[in-house]
């Protein structure tokens, strides 16, 4: 299959990344180093390119509905210029995708889904619509910068006349931004440094881009790779789908039930309810290595005596603390904080301590 191009594709070959192929994408996975470009993060200003991502328009006077019906969390409780956080259950305890929900308007929600999952979502909202709420997939029309880390504010801040220290977690603003109208600002960030995440038409990329660029350069802002968004990520314990969560994961075991509703109806809410009641019998936990090594996905966990209690999904080494860190499933009796547990590197069980997340 013939990888799809996101709008800036040739600027990012021509400024030198490392493109490769991600969700059917072809994506900058690197500019100079994943360490360098981490603590450029951490410390200062980075622009991700993540205009892969999808976002569907939904709208019209049954729109919210649709939204109570395929999502886990309680849309009801959005108002325009806030976000949140939310899954979609599928019918056999799993999760279709996790994603955000905006609400622009009255009746006017965007949902912004992973890349991987685009056609796969969409289709499956479709097949949940029978209320007629209107549908529109903007996927391909729009780009998307995610401007992060502790100058991210001072950086853009010259580009916009919104006021961004009025932008908190989890809302957005749409007005102008580096000389286009209308364009999403939010503050939904991926990876625990702050930052605005930028919203515009692709025909507006390349000048947008370019801005960015300008205006951070006092703070030596640098564009970033998926290679540091991954290890950044995995630094706050965020869930990556495919990965931390798929369709047979429980949304329960992922730590989700923060965002599962059972005030309203949804997909499969009775089944979840069914399993919160009975408890669960493994859990997504973060963990820190206490011996060398790097965890890896698919990695045994083991207990002490070298049974298997789990499995890895995530993991790397951490270039702020400079030791492995991971996430995983295990059994529940070994997810509490501090537990003691053994990763399988390389025919060794090399010692790891469960911590609480963020694990920075």
């Amino acid at each position: 299959m013939e990888l799809k191009k996101i709008a800036l594709n040739d600027l990012h070959e021509k400024l030198g990344a490392k493109m490769v192929p991600f969700a059917g994408y072809n994506m900058p996975v690197r500019y100079s180093s994943d360490i360098e470009e981490h603590m450029t993060v951490r410390n200062g200003v980075g622009m991700f390119d993540v205009s892969h991502m999808g976002e569907f328009l939904i709208t019209g006077p049954n729109a919210l509905a649709l939204i109570q019906k395929v999502t886990s969390n309680d849309a009801s409780k959005l108002e325009i210029g806030k976000v949140q956080y939310s899954y979609l259950p599928n019918d056999k305890g799993g999760i279709v995708d996790d994603l955000l929900v905006y609400q622009i308007r009255e009746e006017e929600y965007m949902l912004v889904v992973n890349a991987s999952n685009i056609d796969k979502d969409w289709s499956w909202i479709v097949s949940k619509n029978d209320i007629g709420a209107t549908m529109k997939n903007i996927s391909d029309d729009f780009s998307l910068f995610a401007v992060q880390g502790p100058k991210a504010t001072e950086s853009l801040q010259k580009l916009t006349s919104v006021d961004l220290s009025n932008i908190p977690f989890y809302t957005f603003a749409i007005g102008d931004f580096a000389g286009a109208e209308h364009v999403i600002i939010s503050a939904t960030g991926y990876t625990g440094s702050g930052g605005f995440e930028i919203y515009l038409h692709n025909r507006d990329a390349e000048m947008i881009w370019n801005k960015i660029m300008e205006a951070g350069a006092e703070f030596d802002l640098k564009p970033i790779g998926l290679g540091a968004r991954d290890t950044l990520r995995m630094e706050m314990g965020f869930c990556l789908y495919g990965n931390d969560i798929d369709d047979n994961t429980s949304p329960l075991e992922a730590g989700l039930g923060w965002i599962t509703k059972f005030t309203k109806e949804f997909t499969n809410s009775a089944a979840l309810q069914k399993q919160k009641e009975a408890g669960v019998t493994k859990k997504l936990i973060g963990f820190k290595m206490i011996d060398r090594g790097i965890p890896r996905h698919n990695y045994e966990i083991q207990d002490a005596k070298g049974n298997t209690i789990g499995r890895v999904t995530s993991g790397t080494q951490s270039p702020v603390l400079s030791q492995g860190i991971g996430m995983g499933y295990v059994n529940t009796e070994f997810a509490k904080a501090d537990t003691e547990i053994y990763i399988a590197v390389r025919n060794k069980a090399l010692k790891a301590v469960v911590s609480k997340l963020p694990l920075i």
